[in-house]
C-alpha cells in the first residue's frame, strides 16, 4: 500500500477549513503547499462503482493520479477495472476502502440509490469526491450532502459535464441569457427524452460474483431481475428517477443557471400530462417485473422570477430559452438562434461575448470536467458542478417526478425546502424509508 504524504494531507485539510471560513491563507502555508506539491504532486485515488459510466470516470482519474484501490459489489466489474494491476487493491465494501488513510480522492459511479451514502462516508473520512449525477435519490439526501460539505470543507464535484465540456455551447447559452441579450426571459423548455417501456422480466438467482443484497442497499428487498441493475437501473423509481434525473440533471441544470435560479427552487410544479408503463396506486407501481419510470411527460415549473420551465420528453433533446427579444436553442451539437448569430457577425461583440463565457469558469482556466475537479482539489475552491446548485436543480427534478407520480400540483417553499400544506409529500416523498441495516443520515 502506498504511503500518503502527511504534509499534503495537513495542507489540504487546513486550506479547506480556511476556505470554508472565508479566511485568507497565510503566505507561509502557501509556500509549504508549493514545496509539498513539488515533491509529491500526484494524488492517491480510488474508484468506487466501476460498471459503465463508473469505469469511465474512474479511468479518467486513473490517468491523472496514482490509483491504489477499486470497489464494486460486482467482482467482475472490479477485476475488469483493475486490469491485473497489482498496485490496485480490490474491495467489495466501500467502507473498508474509505478507511485507508493514504487515499486523497475517489470517484463514485455506482447506481443512483447508493450515491449519497457513499459520498457522505467519503467526505467524513476526509476524501474529496467526484460523483456521477444525479447526486441523490431524494430531496432530503441533497440537504444531507450540502450540510456535510459545509461541515467538512471537502471538495465534491458532480458529473454534470455540460458545465465545462461539449464545445462550451451550454455556457454560451447561459451567458447569452444572463447578459440580457434575449431580453427578459419568459419561458424555457428542457426536452430530455422519454424512458423505455419493457417487461415483464424473468426473476432468477443473482449471478455469481454479485452481492445482490448489498447492491439493493437502502431500497426494498426484491428478487433479482437482470434488468433491474447495471445499465438499466435508472428505469426503476426504486433506484433512480428515469429520464427526469438522467438527462434532466443536465438540462434542468442549464435552465436554472440561465434564468438565475440556480440557488433556489420553483414555486409550483404541476404535471400537465404523464404516461407510466405500468399501473400506479398512491404513487407506487403495482407491478414489480417491468420498468416503471415515466415514458412521456409534460411538466410545468414556475419560478419566483416568473419564468416558466417546461420539462418534456420531446421532441428532440436540448434546451430552448425564450426571451422578449429573442430565443436560442442549445444541445450538445449546436447552439442556434438569431441572437447568437448576430453576436457572431460582429467581431468585437463576439470577442466580448466569449470573454463573458470564460468568466463563467469563476477565475479558472477552461478545462474538461475531471481536470476542473483536480483544480478544485488543489485550490480548495468550488468546482464548476458544485453540490449547492446541483441539489437545487435536482430538487426540481425530484418534484417533477413526485408531481406526476401523485397526480397533483405541488406548491414549494424553496427557503424551508418543504411542500406548502402537504404533509404527505414532506413526510413520505421528500425522504424515503430506508431498509433495515442500510439506514444512514
Amino acid at each position: 500500500m502506498s504511503q500518503h504524504s502527511p504534509t499534503r494531507r495537513d495542507f489540504l485539510k487546513t486550506s479547506s477549513a480556511a476556505a470554508l471560513a472565508g479566511a485568507s491563507v497565510p503566505y507561509w502555508l502557501t509556500a509549504s503547499r508549493a514545496k509539498a506539491e513539488a515533491k509529491n504532486d500526484r494524488l492517491t485515488t480510488a474508484a468506487i462503482g466501476t460498471g459503465g459510466r463508473g469505469s469511465g470516470i474512474g479511468n479518467q482519474l486513473r490517468g491523472r493520479t496514482d490509483m491504489v484501490a477499486v470497489c464494486d459489489v460486482d467482482a467482475g466489474h472490479a477485476n475488469r477495472f483493475r486490469r491485473g494491476d497489482d498496485k490496485i487493491t480490490v474491495y467489495e465494501d466501500f467502507r473498508k476502502l474509505l478507511e485507508r488513510k493514504d487515499i486523497d480522492a475517489v470517484t463514485i459511479g455506482t447506481p443512483d440509490h447508493w450515491h449519497t451514502r457513499i459520498v457522505l462516508t467519503a467526505l467524513r473520512a476526509g476524501k474529496d469526491v467526484y460523483c456521477e449525477k444525479p447526486l441523490t435519490l431524494t430531496i432530503d439526501e441533497g440537504k444531507m450532502l450540502v450540510k456535510t460539505v459545509k461541515e467538512t470543507g471537502q471538495i465534491l464535484q458532480v458529473g454534470t459535464q455540460q458545465r465545462t465540456e461539449f464545445g462550451r455551447n451550454f455556457l454560451r447559452a447561459v451567458a447569452m441569457a444572463r447578459s440580457g441579450r434575449l431580453g427578459k426571459i419568459k419561458k424555457v423548455t428542457a426536452a430530455i427524452g422519454g424512458a423505455p417501456k419493457a417487461g415483464p422480466f424473468k426473476k432468477s438467482a443473482p449471478p455469481k460474483g454479485l452481492n445482490w443484497d448489498f447492491w439493493l442497499g437502502q431500497t426494498p428487498k426484491v428478487d433479482y431481475i437482470a434488468q433491474r441493475c447495471h445499465g438499466n437501473f435508472r428505469w426503476w423509481y426504486e433506484y433512480s428517477g428515469g429520464k427526469m434525473t438522467d438527462w434532466g440533471a443536465h438540462h434542468v441544470d442549464i435552465a436554472q443557471w440561465a434564468i438565475g435560479m440556480q440557488n433556489t427552487g420553483p414555486k409550483t410544479v404541476e404535471g400537465i400530462s404523464a404516461t407510466h408503463p405500468v399501473p400506479f396506486k398512491d404513487g407506487y407501481p403495482t407491478k414489480d417485473d417491468a420498468f416503471n419510470t415515466a415514458t412521456k411527460f409534460n411538466i410545468k415549473c414556475v419560478f419566483p422570477n416568473g419564468v416558466e420551465l417546461f420539462v418534456v420528453d420531446g421532441p428532440g433533446n436540448g434546451v430552448l430559452i425564450e426571451g422578449e427579444e429573442g430565443r436560442i436553442f442549445v444541445n450538445r451539437g449546436r447552439i442556434t438562434g438569431k441572437p447568437i448569430e448576430a453576436v457572431r457577425k460582429d467581431k468585437k461583440e463576439n470577442e466580448k461575448f466569449e470573454q463573458e463565457v470564460v468568466e463563467l469558469f469563476a477565475g479558472r482556466k477552461p478545462k474538461g470536467h475531471m481536470d476542473n475537479f483536480l483544480d478544485a482539489v488543489r485550490d480548495r475552491k468550488l468546482p464548476m458542478s458544485d453540490v449547492y446548485t446541483h441539489h437545487r436543480m435536482l430538487t426540481t427534478c425530484h418534484l417533477c417526478n413526485i408531481a406526476i407520480r401523485l397526480g397533483r400540483k405541488i406548491t414549494w417553499d424553496a427557503e424551508k425546502e418543504l411542500a406548502v400544506g402537504d404533509d404527505d409529500i414532506n413526510n413520505n416523498w421528500v425522504k424515503r424509508k430506508q431498509r433495515k441495516g442500510y439506514e444512514f443520515s
